[in-house]
């Protein structure tokens, strides 16, 4: 079948032959009849073709579904995860990941290292040995692309699983687990659901692995609702689509950004000045929707500058149809200390951008006028 086919590809509901596949609302079902889903906290129709989908789009032999993204990175890690095990743990991925696992897995005795950006120093640190290796495929907030071909066989060759955050790649850019992965992880509230309606999350892998974190999901609690279910499953019909144009107005306004004399720093992995432009060309089918850059003068000035947009909107999110933007540093991540923060490269002038569905030079414009602002 062909990539984008998958995509578009609904799942017919067979007792009626809905085209659309059903929200079963409902907590509970009558016995014998509903022995299979029982009740909806363990097991819901619809939130099982989300779960279906997800395999489906990811390669992968299995799925589940989670109340959040934040539910299904941290069932993922308690489910495989116990006193004494050794979890790496990169720096530069998305803050409440990272809190959860230096604050909260420390505090459970397990053994936490911190890996600085970048493939070469977690490949390091896993051959110093590890049980688990969580990391972002790209990176959030600065982009960094970590090579997962690379980091799979150091992995292997030590007895490492890794756990990949795809949110910023989407499976349209990238499917981890085809690179070596054990687990792929996604907050669908993002790209995959697309339209800032829905908080959700997904993981993916064989069926041994995801078992394991979904008998966990069960009993802790953070089920996906079948309503969320129905809206992601609404917007993974027309993810592709959206990544096709997301891309390459991404890159568009990337190049135009970085050629503007008042932006100090364009980071985006389709640009030749990235640091990962070679791995980022083998492994991803596009270079994704969020650009990272600092502003001249923007540091003090960050208010002023996100005020002066009228297109691009201040959120403290991604992936949706609309373009937003963030200042990392006072937003997603406030939470890390002022030494956390420099070392990953979080400064008070970085500003992320995710690129949504409108024409490129508008949003260029508005950038561009809002940049002027605070020159003065």
């Amino acid at each position: 079948m062909n990539e984008s086919t998958k995509y578009v590809k609904g799942r017919i509901e067979k007792l009626n032959g809905s085209l659309v596949f059903p929200i079963y609302q409902t907590s509970a079902y009558q016995m014998p009849l509903g022995e299979k889903y029982r009740y909806s906290r363990e097991f819901n129709p619809t939130v099982e073709a989300l779960s279906d989908k997800i395999a489906e789009i990811e390669d992968a032999e299995s799925g589940a579904s989670f109340s959040s993204g934040m539910g299904a990175v941290t069932t993922s890690l308690l489910a495989n995860l116990k006193p004494g095990s050794r979890l790496l743990v990169q720096r530069d991925m998305f803050a409440r990941t990272y809190k959860f696992a230096t604050e909260f897995l420390s505090s459970w005795k397990v053994s936490v290292r911190s890996v600085d950006p970048g493939t070469d120093n977690m490949v390091s640190e896993i051959e110093k040995g590890a049980d688990i290796a969580i990391f972002e495929s790209l990176t959030n907030p600065i982009l960094r692309v970590n090579d997962i071909r690379r980091i799979a066989r150091a992995a292997g060759a030590s007895g490492c699983r890794i756990f990949v955050d795809s949110t910023l790649a989407t499976p349209v850019n990238q499917k981890p687990l085809s690179y070596g992965a054990n687990i792929v992880m996604h907050s669908a509230s993002k790209f995959i659901a697309g339209h800032n309606d829905v908080i959700a999350g997904l993981v993916a892998g064989s069926r041994k692995e995801v078992q394991r974190i979904d008998d966990l999901r069960r009993t802790l609690g953070p089920s996906m609702d079948p309503n969320t279910a129905f809206l992601v499953m609404r917007g993974i019909r027309t993810l592709k689509v959206r990544m096709d144009v997301i891309n390459a107005s991404a890159l568009r306004i990337s190049e135009v950004l970085s050629e503007n004399p008042l932006v100090d720093d364009v980071i985006y992995p389709g640009l030749k000045s990235h640091p990962d432009h070679s791995i980022a060309k083998e492994m991803l089918a596009g270079f994704g929707g969020v650009i990272a850059f600092r502003v001249r003068n923007g540091r003090g000035n960050e208010a002023k500058f996100m005020d002066h947009l009228r297109i691009c909107i201040p959120a403290n999110t991604l992936g949706g149809s609309e373009t937003t933007i963030s200042n990392p540093f006072t937003m997603s991540h406030r939470g890390l200390s002022e030494e956390e923060k420099k070392r990953v490269g979080i400064t008070p002038d970085l500003f992320r951008l995710s690129v949504g569905l409108e024409e490129p030079a508008d949003i260029i414009e508005d950038i561009d006028a809002a940049i002027k602002s605070i020159q003065s």
